[in-house]
């Protein structure tokens, strides 16, 4: 870098980083280096001037004003300090303060949980980095606290991202505790057959969730991670061979084959492919293909027909725009729009019943793409059953009375199967790795996965 203005707002933006942290000395080392380390203008003059009135004794300060004036003298404490404060080292320290930090905690997450006729309600909070830990409590009756989960992040509060740390540790922590509820953990301490309290733990929150590919362009492994979309490799001689898999129909309402067991390392799901589904009044020519990678199985949706969805294995964080199905229901996960029902201008006087919050709503759709049925979340949370449940579907025999959940936690939509006797499934939109025991559906044709050996 070379000494200019730039330079010296960079050093005085530094100071005041450094002091911020409460690193005094520093701070006017900076400021003393740099408005020595160039003209005596009024730039120079103005840091020296604040070196000054942080500590007037500083004996850099005064060499500083030396070097300044032109005084000869012994000037190699300030020799020193100018290597070490160099135009690299300010320029990094530059950035690095530039980036988000926080030393106040962060704003955590609030929400409530349903779980056996009884509403729940999970907090996470942040303590900042000058007490990095994350707490979650689990309250019930209104306000007892029964559990708690604790996390330190010391050993991360000094990494560039630990922003970004934080708010990734406590959206987990925060989902933990909502599973871990809803899969009985805390059944004994909520009949009071066993004490809760605080609990120190030192593991990564353990969250069972399901990632799929349901956005376009995506690529999701069966364990959830991301893979990276490489050139397809053209099938050998050998492969054309040879059969990876076969999908036994589960259901159809078409007829067609009982089972498909195409050969070769790609298979169109369609009329115009090998897996025609004869009937299906909802699939398209070319739905998607199912190809065999480098010893993986992948299904690819070609966003030209009505999709393929895959059933879920445990809670999938969707978004709006997202489909799944229910039984024979296609649903639809949306945002709520802004309200429109406010007061308009002048002295208009505005009565209405309280308006209940709600983080999202499920839109049914039916066939051709119309809208049918919408319903808002209670608050953070949506039940869908045939029996019971904010979104019911009584004629519907594919509906189980519980079918499934959906409740926004931690900024996030959760899709949870609640043991339903057929199944959720949710459509992939990008390429979607498979594994034996998956099932598809494709319209109303419903196909179980098992890989050839």
């Amino acid at each position: 870098m070379s000494n200019g203005h730039g330079q010296r707002a960079a050093a005085s933006r530094v100071a005041k980083g450094l002091l911020d942290r409460g690193q005094v000395a520093e701070a006017v080392a900076v400021l003393a280096v740099w408005a020595a380390n160039g003209p005596n203008d009024s730039d120079g003059q103005g840091l020296l001037a604040e070196a000054l009135r942080i500590d007037p004794s500083s004996k850099l300060a005064q060499l500083a004003f030396e070097r300044m004036e032109g005084i000869v003298g012994d000037h190699a404490q300030l020799d020193q300090a100018m290597a070490q404060w160099s135009g690299d080292e300010v320029a990094r320290l530059d950035r690095e303060l530039a980036r988000p930090a926080f030393v106040r905690a962060q704003v955590g997450f609030n929400n409530n949980v349903k779980y056996k006729n009884q509403t729940f309600h999970i907090q996470t909070e942040d303590s900042g980095l000058d007490k990095p830990h994350i707490i979650t409590h689990l309250f019930a009756d209104g306000g007892r606290v029964i559990k708690g989960h604790r996390r330190s992040y010391a050993e991360q509060a000094h990494q560039e991202d630990v922003a970004q740390h934080v708010r990734q540790l406590m959206k987990a922590q925060q989902f933990e505790m909502a599973l871990s509820l809803r899969e009985g953990a805390f059944d004994d301490i909520i009949e009071g057959r066993a004490l809760g309290g605080l609990e120190v733990l030192t593991t990564p929150p353990r969250v069972d969730l399901q990632r799929l590919a349901t956005q376009k362009k995506s690529r999701v492994r069966a364990d959830g991670s991301a893979g990276t979309k490489v050139a397809e490799p053209a099938p050998s001689a050998g492969q054309s061979e040879r059969a990876y898999f076969r999908l036994t129909v589960l259901r159809s309402l078409g007829g067609g084959p009982g089972m498909y067991e195409p050969r070769g390392a790609e298979a169109i799901i369609g009329r115009a492919g090998t897996i025609t589904l004869p009937g299906e009044a909802f699939c398209h020519a070319r739905e998607a293909a199912v190809r065999y990678r480098d010893g993986r199985l992948w299904l690819h949706d070609f966003e030209a027909g009505n999709g393929v969805f895959l059933r879920i294995r445990a809670p999938v964080e969707l978004g709006p725009g997202d489909e799944f199905i229910v039984g024979d229901q296609l649903l639809r996960i949306d945002r709520n729009p802004p309200p429109k029902d406010q007061p308009g201008p002048g002295p208009t006087y505005f009565y209405s019943s309280p308006k209940w919050m709600s983080a999202f709503r499920v839109v049914q759709v039916f066939e051709g793409g119309a809208l049918g049925a919408c319903v808002l979340a209670r608050g953070t949370t949506l039940q869908i059953g045939s029996t019971y449940g904010d979104f019911v579907f009584p004629s519907d025999t594919l509906v189980s009375e519980q079918h499934c959940l959906i409740e926004e936690q931690a900024g996030s939509v959760l899709l949870t199967d609640l043991g339903s006797r057929t199944g959720v499934f949710v459509r992939i939109k990008g390429e979607q790795e498979l594994v034996g025991g998956d099932e598809l559906l494709v319209g109303r044709t419903r196909l179980s996965l098992e890989l050839v050996a």
